[in-house]
């Protein structure tokens, strides 16, 4: 495929639903090779592949649980390999849990820290070393470090972690001409927020939103592949709340 992104390369985690599979959609159609990681839903990921190799993009599906830290290092140097270098990564994959914090377990918040925390930052740890100059990091955090609610001490926590990595990292990496950014979405219509919430919270938080929807993986994925793509070179070090206004 020919588009803005021709010739770069793309690491998207969590890439065979929701949010992370329209982003990877999207940076395939911009003309990006992708390799996309994913955990347990093999059939998702085999059909996403099939798909865009159908339409002549270039992508491939690399399995890992990233609660794993050495998976985390294989998983770039795997997907490195098969692109043959890097241009951008994508930390999209995260878990959630709607639980009070008197209800909260041990190991409910060494899983969500691990995935949502600690993949992230050795991903971006092993970008900041092997990424190519000029390179995009993208982290997808939640408007929920700035809407609080009863249940998520521990996701929004994992995710305003999320959002200062972004800013450390923008500093860091400003000499390789490497940028470091946030997308934060609102309620975004996937199987994992239908999961977490009951239907009349849904139809609620479309209700507060000034556009009053929720919004589609595709509104997400869209605000990324700007980020990615060349208008986005003067930003870095940004938090942009795709929202529909709700933040």
């Amino acid at each position: 495929m020919n588009g803005v992104l021709s010739g770069q390369t793309a690491l998207i985690t969590g890439g065979s639903r929701g949010i992370g599979r329209a982003v990877v959609r999207r940076l395939a159609r911009d003309g990006a090779a992708v390799a996309f990681s994913y955990r347990t839903r093999e059939h998702l990921a085999d059909q996403l592949v099939a798909e865009l190799t159908e339409a002549g993009a270039w992508a491939c599906a690399i399995r890992v649980d990233l609660a794993d830290p050495a998976a985390v290092r294989g998983l770039f140097a795997a997907a490195e390999e098969r692109l043959g270098g890097l241009d951008v990564l994508v930390n999209n994959a995260g878990e959630t849990l709607v639980a009070s914090i008197t209800d909260s377990t041990e190991e409910d918040f060494d899983r969500l820290m691990a995935v949502n925390v600690k993949a992230a930052f050795f991903l971006i740890q092993e970008a900041a070393r092997r990424m190519r100059r000029g390179g995009r990091i993208v982290n997808i955090s939640s408007t929920n470090t700035v809407l609080h609610a009863p249940g998520i001490a521990l996701y929004a926590a994992s995710k305003a972690a999320l959002e200062q990595f972004t800013l450390v990292a923008a500093r860091e990496l400003s000499l390789r001409r490497i940028t470091v950014n946030t997308v934060s979405p609102g309620p975004v219509d996937t199987d994992m927020l239908r999961a977490s919430q009951p239907v009349e919270a849904l139809d609620m938080a479309a209700a507060m939103t000034p556009l009053r929807r929720l919004g589609q993986p595709a509104d997400v994925a869209d605000v990324v592949a700007f980020l990615v793509g060349p208008d986005a070179r003067w930003l870095t070090g940004q938090n942009l709340r795709a929202a529909g206004g709700l933040a």
